[in-house]
């Protein structure tokens, strides 16, 4: 998880006439956690969900609603246009298409300040940025920009002054010296051009995404700022903007408009959703009317207001997690404060037991620790790439999240041989062997949707085969549920051809084992032979 680096010195500017010891004991109902205090440091931690507690104002600024200082949606308003414009060169669409920015002017920065914006520049590279990958942001000394700026595509003999540098530097020589091109090069690696950031006389402002120009680097002494961010992706490009302009806002900074083609950014525009407030209810297991909730969500820096049984919630462009209506009853239980919700005890008075599948799970957990494999737990929700590209499978109608908000969370699962590849891709750089076992959930669909409990597991080393993989199929059944199988050969796009079987357990086919297909260990980036299987439990256990 993210930390966030708060000093008591500012706190205490942030919520004037509220102890120091009240504004710590409400942060985790905030949904932070404090991880440690040191000195006049306080190491507060945040769900990557929350972009906008990225630096101490957008912590302030939700603890200043649940204290009550402040509420509703925080005032914000662009000044106007700035006047300048970026000009887009088409042949940087093919590398890195999107590019949004924004002025801000007449505001100060001290050296806390620089370093919450570095910070929290970080934190959205490596969040909403997916490192860098998505998108990345370059922060500039307005000042030493002339206008217009022109994001365009170079060759890697391109030089500039990077920041901290000063001498220049090529392209290549940048991606092969620096720390920030060994981290972040592989982004642009399948590239021949390289695109660039520069202004009217030539300065070079950036080289997204690796690394600024020395030229427009800030300081304590600077006044106004542009701030630009390149992405693949668009709507990550402007969820960064409108965090870093709310942020800067609150900074005391004047924030303008910049045009980018026939558009001006930042785009502020709050969004809405309406709920019901017998929904709200229903998910908190409280009895508020609207007046209730409405006052709640003001709490939470949201505005509300009542259309008969319906709460309409504004809510602020920073506020990148909220879309769904559950967000909102989240929202209401913060604001309501989570220390007032009063748990219930069941209405039942016989005890419960252990679920017989728990069982099952158990002892096949067991059986699988003591064939030296490490368990992995994977999310249900995975990617089409992952789970069908990866392998050269096509497929017309899968199971699909509606307005999901990642494409590595976009379909349900069809098996889980996929997610235990993409954990052995994760560490390629750690010892040889890995052995790697799951148990989850798997989602089909036929006429209906099927639901079922898998298990399978990995082996990755120099000489890992068909032989051993079997051996630990074997093991497992023979161990957990006294049964013997037998394989068939089959076809799987999972494993090779002339190396896949099917296993049979009782006369039924319960699973597949093999050695894992060229094609997915090259699009996975794994250096050595894998051998896999999977089984339905379900099937096995009868449950």
């Amino acid at each position: 998880m993210p930390v966030v680096n708060v000093t008591t010195d500012r706190l205490k500017k942030f919520v004037p006439g509220v102890k120091m010891d009240k504004a710590l004991d409400i942060l985790p109902f905030v949904a932070l956690d404090i991880e440690g205090i040191d000195n006049n440091i306080i190491r507060v931690e945040y769900n990557p969900n929350r972009p906008d507690f990225s630096s101490d104002y957008g912590i302030a600024r939700a603890l200043r609603g649940l204290l009550g200082i402040e509420t509703g949606m925080p005032k914000f308003k662009i000044a106007g246009k700035s006047g300048h414009a970026v000009k887009v060169d088409q042949h940087v669409r093919k590398i890195r298409p999107y590019i949004v920015a924004l002025v801000a002017k007449n505001g100060k920065l001290d050296d806390e300040t620089i370093k919450q914006l570095i910070a929290m520049q970080e934190d959205l590279h490596n969040g909403v940025g997916r490192r860098r990958k998505k998108a990345s942001i370059g922060i500039h000394n307005l000042d030493a920009v002339q206008f217009p700026i022109t994001y365009r595509a170079v060759d890697g003999n391109y030089a500039f002054v990077p920041l901290g540098e000063s001498s220049s530097k090529t392209i290549e020589q940048i991606l092969k010296e620096s720390e920030t091109g060994k981290q972040y090069g592989h982004i642009l690696s399948k590239f021949d051009k390289y695109p660039i950031i520069t202004d009217s006389a030539g300065t070079t402002l950036s080289f997204p995404p690796i690394i600024n120009g020395d030229a427009t680097k800030v300081d304590t002494k600077c006044r106004n700022l542009f701030v630009e961010v390149t992405a693949t992706d668009q709507k990550a490009a402007e969820d960064m903007l409108a965090i870093i302009a709310v942020t800067l806002h609150d900074a005391g900074f004047e924030i303008r408009t910049v045009t980018v083609g026939s558009k001006e950014t930042p785009q502020m525009r709050p969004s809405q959703i309406a709920v019901d407030i017998n929904y709200i209810n229903s998910i908190l297991g409280l009895e508020l009317d609207i007046k209730q909730a409405v006052t709640c969500l003001k709490k939470s820096r949201l505005d509300a207001k009542a259309r008969a049984r319906k709460i309409i919630c504004t809510i602020p462009r920073y506020r990148t997690d909220i879309t769904h209506p559950i967000d909102i009853a989240e929202e209401v239980a913060i604001g309501y404060g989570i220390y007032n919700l009063e748990p219930t005890f069941p209405a039942s008075t016989t005890a419960g037991q252990k679920n017989m599948l728990s069982t099952y799970f158990d002892a096949a957990r067991e059986a699988m620790t003591g064939l030296g494999m490490l368990e992995s737990l994977n999310f249900s929700l995975t990617s089409k790439q992952v789970q069908y590209d990866s392998f050269g499978i096509t497929v017309g109608d899968m199971l699909s999240v509606d307005g999901s908000k990642s494409i590595e969370h976009e379909i349900l699962r069809e098996s889980l041989v996929p997610s235990l590849l993409q954990s052995l891709s994760r560490n390629v750089h750690e010892e040889y062997p890995q052995r790697l076992f799951e148990i989850g959930k798997t989602f089909r669909k036929n006429d209906a949707i099927v639901e079922s409990w898998n298990i399978a597991a990995v082996v990755a080393h120099g000489e890992a085969g068909y032989t051993e993989i079997k051996s630990a199929m074997q093991a497992l059944l023979k161990t957990c549920f006294g049964k013997d199988a037998t394989t068939k050969a089959a076809e799987s796009p999972f494993f090779m051809a002339g190396r896949c079987a099917e296993i049979i357990v009782d006369g039924k086919v319960v699973g597949a084992i093999g050695e894992v297909t060229p094609l997915a260990l090259e699009n996975f980036k794994l250096r050595v032979p894998v051998a896999g299987f999977e089984m339905n439990l379900s099937m096995l256990t009868g449950a």
